[in-house]
C-alpha cells in the first residue's frame, strides 16, 4: 500500500519504512522481469530445438533394417522373401576377374566413386555367308578377316557283306576278323562298326519289258514300299527308251504308295514283232488297198526297240551324289537287264559309282531270270544289245548277289533281302597311304575264317580334290 506523506510532515521512522517498501517493490520489479525473461528464454530454445529435429528428420529419414522377415502366422503362410538379382557376369567371365577395366581417358577420382560400373559393351561382330569369304582391305573397317580352310581327306569306307554257303548273312564278326588290302598293301583299319545305316535309294524299273512282266512287277509294288523303313529316303525312275524321274527323293510313306499305285497304268512293250499292215496296223480305212485320203500307200517302219540301262543308272547316280554322305546310297533296279542303245557307256558309269560310293542291287525278272536265255544272251547278238551288264555294276560296287526270280513271291522276298543286307552292312574305314590322285585303286578285303563269301567293292575312284 503506498502512502502518500509530504516530506513536511514525515517522521523520521515513517520515511524509514518508506524507503523499506519502496526498496521491496524495485526486487519484486526485478524478479517478475528476470522469471519473464527466463520463460522467454526457455520458450526460444525449444522452438529452435524443435525446428532442428524436423529438419533432421526430413534430411535423415529414420533407417529401418531390410529383409526382416515378419512373425509367423497361423493363418496364412510367411510370404517369400525378395531376392536381389546378381549381377550378370561379363562375357570373359571365366578366364579375367570381374572388376571392370579403367577407361583411360575416366578421372581416377570417377572410378574410385563407382566400382561396379559396367564394361563397355562388345563391338559388332558380323558374319558372311558359309562357302564365302571375307574381302580383302575389310580389315581397315574394323571387321577380322576370315580365312576359309581346304583340308583334303583320304578317308575311304568299305562296306562289306559276309554270307556262308548257303546264302545266310554272318553276323556278329569283329573289326580282327577283317582284312583290308589297297593295291595288294594292307591297310589300318581306323573304323569299324556293324550299326545299321539310313538309305537313300534309287528305285529303276524298267517298262519296256514285256506286258505280262510288268504287270506282274506292278503287283509286288506294296511289298517293295514295306521293305523300306520311316527313316530311308526313295525316289522313283522309270526307263525304256527314254529315263524319266517320277518322283523326288523322300520317305517311303503314302506318298510313295501314291506315286507306285499310280505307275500300275503302265503298260509294257507288246508281245511279238509289230503290226504294220492289216485292220490293227497304225492307219486309217483302206480303200483298195490304199489308205483313204491318201494318193499312195504309206510305208510304216517299225520304231527301233531301245533299253537305256546305262542313262538311268547314270542319271539316279548323279542325283544320289548330291544326297547326305552320312546315307548309304543305293540303287535298285528291277529289270530284265537288257542294255541297248544307251548314250553314256558302262566304264562311264562306272567311274561315276565308284567315286560316289554308290551301290547297284537289282532283281532280274522274266527272260533275264532263265539260266539257258542268260547263255544265250552272253553269245552277243548284234542288234540286240547287251544281258550281262547288270550283273557287272552290282559286283563292281558291293552290291551283293543278284536275286534273278521269276515268281510275284520270289520277287517280294528279294526286296526284304535286298534292302536288308544294304541297312545292314559291315563298315570298314581306312586312311589310304597312296597320294591323293584320280587313279583307280583296287580293294580286296579278307576275313580270317573258311567257307565265306565277302562282297564288297573291287576298287575306287579318289573323290575329286577342291580348289
Amino acid at each position: 500500500m503506498a502512502c502518500r506523506v509530504s516530506r513536511a510532515k514525515r517522521s523520521p521512522f515513517a520515511k524509514k519504512e518508506y524507503m523499506a517498501l519502496m526498496s521491496h517493490k524495485r526486487q519484486g520489479l526485478r524478479f517478475a522481469a528476470a522469471v519473464v525473461f527466463a520463460l522467454f528464454c526457455s520458450s526460444a530454445l525449444s522452438a529452435q530445438s524443435g525446428n532442428g529435429q524436423a529438419q533432421n528428420s526430413q534430411a535423415q529419414p529414420q533407417s529401418q533394417p531390410d529383409n526382416i522377415p515378419d512373425a509367423p502366422s497361423t493363418v496364412q503362410p510367411p510370404s517369400p522373401v525378395e531376392e536381389k538379382p546378381l549381377p550378370k557376369p561379363t562375357p570373359d567371365s571365366t578366364s579375367a576377374p570381374t572388376h571392370p577395366t579403367p577407361s583411360p581417358t575416366a578421372p581416377a577420382a570417377a572410378q574410385d566413386e563407382n566400382p561396379t560400373q559396367p564394361p563397355p559393351p562388345m563391338p559388332p561382330v558380323e558374319t558372311v555367308p558359309p562357302g564365302t569369304t571375307v574381302k580383302s582391305g575389310s580389315t581397315s573397317t574394323g571387321q577380322q578377316e576370315l580365312y576359309k580352310l581346304v583340308v583334303s581327306t583320304n578317308f575311304v569306307q568299305v562296306p562289306v557283306t559276309v554270307k556262308d554257303n548257303q546264302g545266310r548273312r554272318v553276323d556278329g564278326l569283329l573289326a580282327t576278323d577283317f582284312a583290308v588290302y589297297e593295291n595288294d598293301k594292307k591297310q589300318d583299319l581306323k573304323f569299324f562298326t556293324s550299326d545299321p545305316f539310313e538309305l537313300s535309294v534309287a528305285i529303276v524299273i524298267d517298262v519296256g519289258m514285256p506286258d505280262v512282266a510288268v504287270q506282274k512287277i506292278n503287283q509286288t509294288y506294296p511289298a517293295l514300299v514295306g521293305a523300306f523303313s520311316p527313316y530311308d529316303e526313295v525316289a522313283l525312275y522309270t526307263y525304256s527308251s527314254t529315263v524319266s524321274q517320277v518322283s523326288d527323293f523322300g520317305s517311303a510313306t503314302t506318298k510313295l504308295t501314291a506315286v507306285l499305285n499310280q505307275e500300275k497304268t503302265v503298260r509294257g512293250s507288246n508281245n511279238g514283232p509289230p503290226v504294220l499292215s492289216g485292220p490293227l496296223a497304225p492307219n486309217g480305212p483302206i480303200i483298195n488297198g490304199i489308205p483313204a485320203g491318201s494318193p499312195t500307200q504309206p510305208v510304216y517302219t517299225p520304231p527301233k526297240e531301245a533299253h537305256v540301262l546305262n542313262d538311268a543308272i547314270l542319271r539316279a547316280a548323279l542325283d544320289l551324289s548330291k544326297r547326305d554322305k552320312s546315307r548309304r546310297k543305293v540303287i535298285f533296279v528291277i529289270s530284265d537287264g537288257r542294255e541297248l542303245r544307251s548314250k553314256a557307256s558302262y566304264r562311264d558309269v562306272l567311274r561315276l559309282l565308284q567315286t560316289q560310293s554308290i551301290q547297284v542291287r537289282a532283281v532280274v525278272v522274266d527272260s533275264g531270270a532263265l539260266p539257258l536265255f542268260r547263255q544265250v544272251e552272253k553269245l552277243r547278238i548284234k542288234g540286240q544289245g547287251y544281258a550281262d551288264i547288270l550283273p557287272k555294276y552290282v559286283n563292281a560296287t558291293g552290291g551283293g548277289q543278284v536275286y534273278q526270280e521269276l515268281s510275284r513271291i520270289a520277287i517280294e522276298d528279294a526286296y526284304s533281302d535286298l534292302t536288308s543286307e544294304a541297312r545292314n552292312q559291315y563298315t570298314l574305314g581306312y586312311s589310304t597311304r597312296a597320294p591323293l590322285s584320280s587313279a583307280y585303286r583296287n580293294i580286296e578285303v579278307r576275313v580270317n575264317r573258311p567257307n565265306l563269301k565277302i562282297y564288297a567293292k573291287d576298287g575306287y575312284y579318289p573323290a575329286p580334290v577342291p580348289h
